[in-house]
């Protein structure tokens, strides 16, 4: 009875991920696949028709907008590739030299039938086919399975949109923001410290490091933009579109200026050797300053995030209390630099960039200019798309979509 109640708890964990992104693409493909095998078993003299869910599987992997842009070269590879590999499989079966000539062959195919960036996929899909096709089947058989797969993954998309991966990419967004206040508050215990410079610069290792996270993050954003395109399920689209890539790029520019502010830590650590970094009541004031900072980089990944324009006001909210009181300990510790550099002006370049990195990441996050910065994204991406499908920009605004995505930004006035 052990092994059923685990059984038990699987299914039931299994149902309470049933909305994941990854749940939904997994109950797709296996859906599409399975109707496109069962359609083929009626349709095709094939005792086992596997060309038909392999197919189909290749074609549902496409997000919706791939579908209606990128879908029909993508398709065209596929099949493509199943024709090359039938002929082979007619003509010559699996080899060893066969293989390599269905390869060359693809490739030429695919170049030749214009699939651009899919050239790979043709003959990925024909050695694929290859390998279920050894046996000498009629090659009409398999040209049925081929397009009874291309329908069914084609109409999976279309009926069963495919996940939106918003909530991975906003789970990435915030992550990123958390190690980058994790950074700032180490660095700022360390401020009023003595520490060997070697100590200071693995802080500017690790701010280097933030680089390869950002990337990850970049394309768990481009997969969520591409899930959010002409998507059914979508409202507002362009909206949440618009929101995180602008979020990611103001939590980019943060880590290179944290970055260059490592970088500062590191050369005031090597100009001081064994002396303090910063003066106890400096490093105290820059250890507050760091910590401020942090938090209000955390709470701006929350306001990129939020879905719904009620969080979005109160993340607004908070973020501009967390940002006012680091804006006055910033103050503060203006006024002890400015006394601490006329005891050491040999580094007064040092103790003013501090001073000037911390102030950039501030008015960085600052509301109104992320208001703005919206609001020109905004701008400039409803013009590239007026250009390029004129007569659906008409009647869009003939319904008020437009305005209807102003009043729900949540980051203020259009008129501001």
């Amino acid at each position: 009875m052990h092994w059923v109640r685990k059984g038990t708890e699987g299914l039931l964990r299994l149902a309470k991920r049933r909305r994941e992104p990854v749940v939904v693409q997994t109950l797709r493909s296996a859906t599409a696949a399975t109707i496109a095998y069962v359609i083929a078993l009626r349709l095709s003299p094939e005792p086992a028709p596997l060309t038909s869910p392999l197919t189909a599987l290749l074609v549902v992997q496409v997000t919706f907008y791939a579908t209606l842009t990128n879908g029909i070269r993508r398709v065209n590879a596929v099949v493509a590739g199943v024709l090359v590999a039938i002929a082979f499989s007619v003509l010559v079966g699996l080899t060893w030299w066969s293989l390599a000539l269905l390869i060359v062959a693809s490739l030429g195919v695919g170049h030749l039938v214009r699939v651009d960036e899919y050239v790979a996929e043709v003959a990925i899909s024909a050695m694929l086919v290859l390998g279920v096709t050894t046996v000498g089947f009629t090659a009409w058989a398999r040209i049925v399975e081929t397009l009874i797969g291309a329908v069914v993954g084609t109409a999976c998309n279309l009926l069963l949109p495919p996940p939106v991966w918003v909530d991975k990419a906003s789970e990435s967004i915030e992550n990123l923001a958390r190690r980058v206040r994790q950074l700032m508050l180490r660095m700022g215990e360390e401020a009023a410290d003595r520490i060997p410079w070697e100590r200071a610069a693995e802080r500017l290792h690790e701010a280097r490091r933030l680089d390869q996270y950002i990337a990850e993050v970049d394309a768990s954003l481009r997969q969520a933009e591409d899930s959010l395109r002409l998507n059914p399920r979508v409202k507002e689209g362009l909206l949440h579109r618009v929101v995180l890539r602008t979020g990611l790029d103001t939590l980019e520019i943060c880590t290179v200026v944290l970055r260059v502010l490592a970088r500062s830590f590191t050369d005031l650590a090597k100009a001081r050797e064994s002396d303090y970094l910063f003066p106890p009541r400096v490093g105290a004031t820059v250890a507050e300053l760091l910590s401020e900072i942090g938090d209000a980089v955390v709470s701006f990944a929350v306001l990129v995030t939020a879905h719904l324009s009620a969080d979005a006001e109160s993340a607004e909210s908070r973020l501009t209390a967390e940002l006012h009181t680091a804006a006055g300990t910033r103050d503060r510790l203006a006024e002890q630099l400015r006394e601490e550099i006329r005891a050491d002006w040999a580094n007064w370049q040092l103790l003013g960039a501090v001073l000037t990195e911390t102030t950039r990441i501030i008015d960085e996050m600052d509301t109104e200019h992320r208001t703005h910065r919206l609001l020109e994204e905004l701008d400039r991406v409803s013009r590239e798309q007026r250009a390029k499908l004129p007569r659906m920009t008409r009647l869009r605004e003939r319904l008020g979509v437009q305005e209807e995505l102003w009043r729900r930004t949540g980051f203020g006035d259009r008129t501001r």
